[in-house]
């Protein structure tokens, strides 16, 4: 049985060798394919023949296209196609079901297909440096297994609020992108452990509360950003150990105690969170015996005025109740 198909041809016709050896490959049970830095253009047909391919690393190529046979491809479980001139994936790798690891960094993608939602075994998803400006708006849809996803070095404005659906995810990066928010529901990512949100600059400037039902996270990057506070609640992130807020004009904490490190931010953050609840107690304590007056004002009025009203359609008139109003 042949394990490892490997071509070392820097030839000019390597494209004709892989055909030959896809061509030996599928009469054979081949479960792994290495066609890594062999300056491939294309991808022959015949790869869709190769129906037990489990591993296929593509990676450092010149390919600018994938093929549709691809999804004939039914028991890939690793697909690397990094640092290629990739701008699209074809919408039939939504066929790949079993496919657990996907890189397609370093290439020149604007988007990633919706059809990406279907691939339910994926675990591991790599789409750095591209040129994505968004993700599927069904991107969390089907992708129940994913723990690890890198975007970072992208365009990206916007994360979509379905990411709330990647209920296993542990390690997001979305670092050097142009993030001008985080939607509310990234606080269901109860699995979270590491989020990297740095170097989003001029466009990142406050955070959702809800970041702070991250019960699990651990690690949390968010320099370089403009963000001026953190939430109120950001002190009950009882197992985040590592925090970089580096290179923002925050307020709350100050910067006196960011440099104390992770804990100290946590704790000025309790104490200025109680600091606020008893300020807010207080303030509602004093509307409220304002407000006990007023009603008693409005009531006092009121008879007045039931009063004199009375009064006049008698003909009577009491000059006390005229001095009142």
């Amino acid at each position: 049985m042949a394990d490892i198909v490997k071509v070392d041809d820097d030839s000019d016709e390597v494209n004709v060798e892989v055909v030959r050896l896809l061509t030996k490959a599928s009469e054979e049970v081949v479960d792994r394919v290495d066609l890594s830095g062999q300056q491939l253009k294309f991808l022959p047909e015949e790869f869709g023949k190769l129906t037990a391919l489990v591993h296929l690393n593509l990676s450092n190529n010149h390919l600018q296209v994938l093929p549709d046979s691809i999804a004939g491809l039914l028991k890939l479980e690793e697909l690397d196609v990094s640092s290629n001139l990739l701008e699209s994936l074809p919408d039939s790798i939504g066929l790949l079901t079993n496919l657990k690891i996907l890189n397609v960094s370093s290439n020149k993608l604007n988007t990633l297909p919706e059809s990406i939602a279907f691939c339910k075994s994926l675990v591991e998803l790599y789409a750095s440096f591209n040129n994505l400006k968004f993700l599927p708006t069904n991107f969390g849809y089907g992708l129940a297994n994913l723990k690890i996803l890198s975007i970072s070095l992208n365009e990206i404005r916007f994360l979509p609020r379905t990411i709330s659906e990647l209920e296993s995810l542990k390690y997001l990066d979305a670092h050097f992108n142009k993030l001008h928010g985080i939607p509310s529901s990234i606080g269901k990512l109860m699995n979270l452990e590491t989020l990297n949100l740095s170097s989003n600059f001029s466009n990142l400037t406050a955070l959702p509360d809800t970041i702070t039902d991250l019960a699990n996270l651990k690690e949390l990057d968010l320099s370089n950003n403009q963000i001026q506070a953190l939430p109120e609640s950001f002190g009950q992130l009882q197992n985040l150990t590592k925090l970089n807020l580096d290179q923002n004009p925050l307020v709350i904490p100050p910067m006196e105690v960011v440099i104390e490190g992770t804990e100290a931010v946590k704790s000025f953050m309790i104490k200025w969170r109680l600091e606020n609840i008893a300020a807010e107690e207080q303030r509602r304590s004093v509307e409220g015996t304002d407000g006990n007056q007023s009603g008693w004002l409005t009531w006092g009025t009121n008879m007045v005025n039931s009063y004199l009203g009375q009064g006049k359609s008698s003909g009577s008139k009491d000059s006390y109740l005229d001095q009142l109003l």
